[in-house]
């Protein structure tokens, strides 16, 4: 069931981490509205048996990879953040447990696929896939850039996707890492 969205999930996440050059360790932020993907307004219809078909394509793509995936919630838990223990050592965790009507199906999905899930209010992610519009921009590292994509949608869901930047600082004169052969 729900293959195609589960394979569009795949495709969009592998693309993604190979434009955006994302490497080992780093973090992925995920915002996913199954409702949007099932062709409804966010937030009306949330549906858990979509959410694990498109769980499994972005947890395959990053795994194979070794970078983490952050499940952003919905924002009736803040939009807060579901990811593995091991990726936010340090981070102070919250005391919640996301439900599908709760922080959303996709979150509530990764916190029970994970091995060792922790809740945080805050991260700062190395790229992210925004699917269906859901605001992924709260949890990006300072400086976003589109990262445009061949996949558009995973489903009926628009979807956009960013990577980061270090801060350019110094002026016209400056030499950046980039410029360093």
């Amino acid at each position: 069931m729900f293959e195609e969205e589960r394979a569009q999930a795949y495709a969009a996440v592998s693309e993604l981490c190979e434009k955006a050059g994302a490497k080992k360790g780093q973090i992925v932020v995920i915002g996913c509205s199954t409702s949007e993907i099932c062709g409804d307004r966010i937030g009306s219809n949330s549906s858990p048996d979509m959410a694990k078909a498109v769980f499994d394509g972005i947890y395959a793509a990053l795994n194979e990879r070794g970078i983490y995936l952050a499940a952003q919630c919905c924002e009736h838990l803040n939009r807060a953040i579901v990811i593995e223990r091991a990726a936010v050592p340090d981070k102070e965790i919250v005391n919640v447990v996301p439900q599908p009507k709760a922080g959303g199906s996709f979150a509530t999905t990764a916190y029970h696929r994970f091995k060792d899930p922790v809740v945080v209010e805050e991260i700062r992610a190395d790229a992210g896939l925004d699917i269906g519009d859901t605001l992924i921009g709260m949890h990006l590292k300072r400086v976003a850039v589109p990262v445009r994509l061949e996949h558009k949608t995973i489903g009926r869901a628009h979807i956009t996707a960013a990577r980061t930047r270090p801060k350019f600082i110094g002026g016209e004169r400056a030499v950046y890492n980039d410029d360093i052969k």
